[in-house]
């Protein structure tokens, strides 16, 4: 099966944080757009839906002739990085992706089991969500708040014993 093109870009530039000695990456859209004969906005494409923060990343971006991006990746250390995803959460929709990118990265940073994952996706997923109609995406952030609630007080119960 083929690789879509967004994924060969979000590949390349994973390939290149994991090469990183300092967890970023410092890159030209335009170059990238060069290297994987697309335009620009396929890279912004890839950027907001693969390098978000929901995913664990932070994006400083220059625009411009001599404009960047530079691509951080971020670990979460506990109930206080767990805290302030919670407070990013609020109220706010999750696409399906964004909660996709979410489950991927706890269960990266060894926070939810392999198992937790498959269930919390299939819960999120969608097929259950779409009786909510146009209230999906709401419902599903919703959901992933109670699920970041719960991570918190599972790591502060922890973090007591």
């Amino acid at each position: 099966m083929a690789m879509t093109l967004a994924a060969q870009i979000e590949n390349y530039i994973k390939r290149l944080l994991a090469l990183s000695t300092d967890n970023s990456v410092e890159l030209s859209r335009a170059d990238l757009a060069q290297m994987f004969m697309c335009v620009p906005s396929q890279i912004n494409y890839v950027l907001s839906t693969r390098f978000n923060t929901e995913a664990g990343y932070y994006i400083e971006t220059r625009r411009g002739g001599s404009g960047y991006v530079r691509i951080i990746q971020t670990r979460l250390d506990g109930g206080a990085d767990l805290a302030r995803l919670l407070a990013a959460a609020k109220d706010k929709p999750f696409s399906r992706q964004a909660a996709e990118n979410l489950l991927t990265r706890l269960f990266s940073e060894a926070i939810i089991s392999e198992r937790e994952q498959a269930i919390l996706k299939a819960m999120l997923a969608g097929d259950a969500l779409k009786l909510a109609g146009e209230n999906e995406e709401l419902l599903r952030g919703r959901l992933v708040r109670l699920l970041l609630m719960n991570l918190i007080r599972d790591d502060f119960t922890e973090s007591q014993k």
